[in-house]
């Protein structure tokens, strides 16, 4: 059980409650900015395996430009059948392009280090990928994308910056660091959702992904953002070929407001 587990939190939070894909351009506002943090308690078969915590970073410098790091921490609980984990994943976000340059993922997964680095080309249409374990030598890839490719966690954010409408579908090319795929996310409803932070209005979206193996989903993930201009997502619910996975929305301080810069139209909106 342990060895079959092992990923399977952190692939909850890098790859579902970073999910949805949309491009964030055209906008007239921004749904959150520096200071922003969220914090989630992670289930898996019902039992709490862990937890969560996504921070908008103060702005800093990254490969010559001024970026927001959006950075991901997950680590498990002391649960029968689930891997020690202690990942951090860091998507480095260009405010003023609306873009993502690249990303740094280290993972800490039953002892064993690895790093993986993701940096995008400047016309956004190449990334190079360099791929490390602890007493290793790093391997070096390069991939080609498609136009418009996000990160998770990018396109994540990106979507909360659109202006969501019910029965709306937004897809775009997402790139893992080692596999490329369209997602989409339509909106399926407006409704009232119970959470720790009392009820809230919320957008239910249905998510299609083209994960594998481990995190292959038996159905369509589904996810919930708040109505209002946060759209923040405040719980995740996934059926993957291992068993039922939940995120949940336990602690939120809001982010310095900023207005983002003009852009391009989104494409693929349907």
């Amino acid at each position: 059980m342990r060895k079959q587990c092992k990923g399977m939190f952190t692939g909850l939070l890098f790859s579902l409650l970073l999910s949805g894909s949309a491009l964030a351009q055209g906008e007239a506002r921004t749904a959150f900015g520096p200071g922003e943090q969220a914090r989630y308690r992670v289930q898996y078969l019902g039992v709490t395996a862990g937890s969560a915590q996504v921070t908008v970073g103060a702005p800093m410098k990254q490969w010559g430009k001024e970026v927001w790091p959006i950075v991901a921490v997950a680590k498990t609980e002391s649960v029968t059948g689930v891997w020690p984990i202690k990942d951090k994943f860091v998507s480095y976000w260009d405010f003023g392009t609306q873009r993502v340059l690249g990303s740094d993922m280290m993972e800490d997964e039953n002892r064993r280090r690895r790093r993986v680095r993701v940096k995008l080309s400047d016309d956004g249409r190449s990334a190079h990928v360099v791929k490390q374990k602890d007493g290793e030598t790093p391997r070096e890839f390069t991939h080609e994308l498609a136009e418009g490719t996000l990160d998770i966690a990018g396109a994540t954010f990106a979507l909360r910056n659109r202006t969501l409408e019910v029965g709306k579908e937004y897809a775009y090319p997402v790139f893992t660091g080692s596999k490329s795929f369209h997602m989409k996310a339509k909106v399926e409803a407006k409704e009232t959702l119970s959470t720790e932070l009392g009820k809230q209005e919320v957008y239910r979206l249905r998510v299609y992904t083209e994960f594998s193996g481990n995190l292959k989903s038996k159905r369509d993930m589904v996810a919930w953002l708040t109505a209002d201009a946060r759209h923040l997502p405040v719980r995740v619910e996934a059926e993957l070929a291992l068993g039922a996975l939940v995120a949940e929305l336990t602690g939120y301080e809001q982010g310095k407001a900023v207005a983002p810069a003009p852009a391009a139209t989104a494409k693929n909106d349907t």
